[in-house]
C-alpha cells in the first residue's frame, strides 16, 4: 500500500496509484484519433522481426480503449521507444508516448523496476562507480565468463556492445584545456571576446568519450564559440525507457535548475546525443508533465550540435576552411534526431567537406535503443531490427561510418565491424585537412 497523492486520505494499492496516473494524462487522450490504418504497423521494426511485440496500434492506441487499469499487456515492453510510430502516424496519434505511459504504469503497478534495470538505467552511477578501476573494470568486462556471469545474475546479454569505461572524466579534460588556453592568450589584447556556448556533454562523453568532448570544444573555438559546461547529470532517459518516471522526473528538475542559469544568459545549449537533446527539448514536457516556464525556457535554447552548426552556416557565420577528405562515410539517422524535427544536419554539414562522400542508410533504426539491446531477451531482436543497417554499411566498403547518437555508434561497430564517428568528429577531420 502506498499514499496516494490525489486522494489523500486513502492509501491506494500500487496498481491502482498506476492507474490514475495513466489515466491523468492527456496523451492517453490522443488515442482517439487513431483511424486504425496500419501504417505503424508497417513501419514498427520490432514487431516486422518479432512475433513477441504485435505492435505499436495494438498495444497502443487500440489497447488503450480496452484500459481499466494498470494490468497493462506486458508485451509493450517490448516496444524499443525508437518514436517511428508517432513520426509516420497520419492522425497524429503519440504512439510511442502512449506506449511509454503504459510501460510507466506497469512497472508502478509491480512496485519498480528489476535490479538489472535500475541498474543499466542509471548509466551516470555506473560511470562513477567504474571510473577509479576503470582499467580493471574494462579488463574484467573483456572476459567471457564475467559476461556469462553478468547475463546468469543480471540477464545483460553477454553478447551486447560494452564500450570502454575512461579513467578521465571529460570536465577534468575541458578544465585543464581551458587553464592553458586562457594562460596563452593572456596579454594578447588584440584577442578579442567569444561568443559562448553551453555544452550539454551527457553521460557516454562524461565517462566513455572524453576526447570526442574535446573534439567538440575545438570546432566551435574554430567558429569563434568558448565552450562552457554548466553542472548537470544525466538526463533520465534511460529511467523514462524503462518506465521509472519518478526518478526521471527528479532528474529532470535537477537538470533544469543547473541548466536554467545559461538559459537565462540567451547561451546556447549544445548537445551531442541527439537522444539527450530531446529529452530535454520535449520529453520533460510531454512526459514528464514538467511544463513550468524554467523548463520551456531551458528547451527553447537546447540545440543539437549539427543542427547549431546549421544555422550558423544559413547565416553565413560557419568556418568552412575545410581541406579535401578523400573518403566514403556511410551515415545513419538515428531515430531520435528524427524526432527533432530538424532534418538531417550532420549530412547537410557533412556535404560542405571537399572529397568527402556521405552516403545516407535507408534502415530505420540501428536497434539497440538505448538499453533495450543490452537486455538477455531483447538482444537477438535488436541484431534482427539492425541487421539491414549493418549490410548497408558493409556493402559501402567504406571502414568507417557515422552516426549522431553514442548507443548507436556502439551498436553498429557491434553489428556492422567498423568505426563509427560522430560528425563532430568528420568535420574536425575537415578542419585539419586544411592545416
Amino acid at each position: 500500500m502506498v499514499f496516494d497523492p490525489l486522494t489523500p486520505r486513502f492509501p491506494l494499492p500500487l496498481r491502482e496509484r498506476g492507474r490514475r496516473a495513466f489515466e491523468s494524462h492527456e496523451i492517453t487522450l490522443s488515442a482517439d484519433a487513431c483511424i486504425k490504418c496500419n501504417v505503424c504497423q508497417s513501419y514498427c521494426p520490432v514487431s516486422n522481426v518479432t512475433d513477441l511485440f504485435p505492435g505499436p496500434k495494438y498495444v497502443g492506441p487500440q489497447a488503450q480503449r480496452l484500459r481499466t487499469g494498470p494490468s497493462v499487456d506486458y508485451t509493450v515492453d517490448y516496444c524499443s521507444g525508437c518514436t517511428v510510430c508517432t513520426r509516420v502516424c497520419p492522425s497524429g496519434v503519440k504512439i510511442m508516448e502512449l506506449n511509454s505511459k503504459a510501460r510507466a504504469a506497469m512497472v508502478e503497478a509491480r512496485g519498480g523496476l528489476s535490479l538489472r534495470d535500475r541498474l543499466i538505467a542509471r548509466p551516470e552511477l555506473l560511470g562513477q562507480l567504474s571510473r577509479p578501476f576503470a582499467p580493471l573494470v574494462n579488463l574484467m568486462l573483456g572476459q567471457r565468463l564475467v559476461r556469462l556471469g553478468m547475463q546468469a545474475l543480471l540477464r545483460i546479454d553477454a553478447r551486447a556492445p560494452m564500450p570502454p569505461f575512461s579513467n578521465q572524466s571529460f570536465r577534468a579534460l575541458h578544465r585543464r584545456a581551458t587553464r592553458l588556453r586562457r594562460s596563452r592568450l593572456q596579454g594578447d589584447h588584440t584577442a578579442q571576446a567569444e561568443r559562448q556556448v553551453a555544452y550539454f556533454y551527457a553521460c557516454s562523453t562524461d565517462y566513455y568519450e572524453p576526447q570526442l568532448g574535446m573534439k567538440v570544444v575545438d570546432v566551435m573555438e574554430r567558429n569563434g564559440y568558448e565552450t562552457v559546461l554548466p553542472r548537470q547529470n544525466c538526463c533520465g532517459l534511460p529511467l523514462i525507457s524503462n518506465g521509472d518516471y519518478r526518478s526521471a522526473r527528479k532528474y529532470a528538475e535537477r537538470n533544469i535548475r543547473k541548466l536554467l542559469p545559461a538559459a537565462r544568459a540567451g547561451l546556447p545549449i549544445i548537445a551531442t546525443s541527439t537522444s539527450c537533446s530531446l529529452t530535454l527539448k520535449q520529453y520533460y514536457r510531454e512526459l514528464l508533465d514538467i511544463r513550468t516556464e524554467e523548463a520551456e525556457l531551458v528547451a527553447r535554447n537546447v540545440y543539437d550540435v549539427c543542427e547549431f552548426l546549421r544555422l550558423l552556416h544559413d547565416r553565413g557565420e560557419l568556418n568552412t576552411d575545410f581541406g579535401e577528405v578523400d573518403q566514403t562515410v556511410p551515415y545513419h539517422a538515428p531515430c531520435q534526431l528524427k524526432s527533432h524535427g530538424i532534418g538531417k544536419p550532420a549530412l547537410d554539414l557533412m556535404e560542405l567537406i571537399p572529397g568527402l562522400r556521405p552516403l545516407e542508410m535507408d534502415a530505420e533504426c540501428c536497434g539497440t535503443a538505448g538499453t533495450y539491446g543490452y537486455k538477455q531477451e531483447k538482444y537477438d531482436i535488436a541484431m534482427k531490427v539492425g541487421s539491414s543497417l549493418f549490410t548497408q554499411i558493409e556493402q559501402t566498403g567504406s571502414a568507417i561510418s557515422a552516426c549522431d547518437s553514442e548507443t548507436c555508434r556502439w551498436q553498429i561497430e557491434h553489428g556492422a565491424r567498423v568505426r563509427s564517428y560522430h560528425p563532430i568528429e568528420i568535420l574536425l577531420m575537415g578542419y585539419e585537412a586544411r592545416a
